[in-house]
């Protein structure tokens, strides 16, 4: 595995396992749970020790799943981020939110937590006042949000105590909004990393004629080179999200492929598709 650094020295994988899905989409699904726990557990031993989840995945049966899985391993070995869900953004709530996430999960603390999205109608002063508390409180170490515009990431930075370490937003290929709209040159000038969610735009990369291309041509997966293009580019990681163990292995071999010169170039004059901003 290969490691971003943050702003105090600590590491975060630059490649995580995202698990939207896994328990459910935005109610519980307790039918898939031995699957969900065969995919988690597989890929902590594939080396993937940065879990992505959040209160609104399943509804926090999510981390409820990942809760029974990382009791089997060493908690400091491991980096979880959570969400905190945009309706209960207030003083009060966030502080119970992150308590109810803590509960499911099992642990003590978050590596990461993030604002799963912007709520024009909470003052963001009064989420930070709390999350803010969190990290003084040792239950929280590091702080980001995620689906930010430009404007909304600096008044987040503005009101964090400490550096907001991530933005996680759609970043592909396909999808390079995040890229036009300015964030990704805001993070890469202030050590912020951008976190690509969607990194393979849900499949679709895989199927695109350019990329398998490019892939045929360096002996990869279409998957590998789509994961490549993102995790090269400074201050970039992802969190691709697999239900199978051979595609988390495979997943990793982006990790071992250099692509540069005409070959990104091509890769880099794919045809964007319709691109996704949260609503702002």
């Amino acid at each position: 595995m290969k490691y971003a650094t943050l702003y105090n020295g600590n590491t975060i994988p630059v490649l995580g396992q995202g698990t939207w899905g896994l328990g459910g989409g935005m109610t519980p699904d307790h039918s898939q749970d031995e699957n969900a726990l065969r995919v988690i557990r597989a890929a902590i031993e594939l080396g993937y020790i940065h879990l992505d989840t959040a209160e609104m995945y399943g509804r926090g049966h999510s981390e409820e799943l990942i809760g029974r899985v990382i009791k089997e391993h060493n908690r400091q070995e491991l980096f979880i981020t959570s969400k905190l869900w945009h309706v209960t953004m207030n003083y009060q709530d966030t502080l119970a939110a992150l308590e109810g996430s803590l509960r499911r999960l099992g642990t003590d603390y978050l590596d990461l937590y993030l604002i799963h999205r912007p709520n024009h109608n909470i003052p963001l002063e009064e989420t930070f006042r709390a999350l803010n508390e969190l990290v003084k409180g040792g239950k929280v170490y590091h702080l980001g949000v995620s689906n930010f515009n430009l404007e909304q990431m600096k008044r987040a930075q503005g009101l964090s105590e400490t550096p907001l370490v991530t933005n996680q937003v759609p970043y592909n290929l396909h999808n390079r909004a995040y890229a036009k709209n300015g964030v990704l040159d805001y993070c890469q000038q202030n050590g912020i990393l951008l976190t690509a969610y969607s990194p393979i735009d849900r499949g679709h990369l895989v199927k695109d004629s350019v990329v398998r291309s490019v892939a045929e041509k360096f002996g990869a997966t279409p998957a590998q080179v789509a994961l490549h293009w993102l995790i090269s580019q400074a201050g970039v990681i992802a969190v691709p999200m697999s239900t199978k163990r051979e595609h988390l292995q495979e997943n990793l071999g982006a990790l071992d492929i250099e692509i540069s010169g005409e070959d990104l170039r091509t890769l880099n004059e794919i045809e964007l598709s319709e691109e996704t901003l949260w609503p702002e």
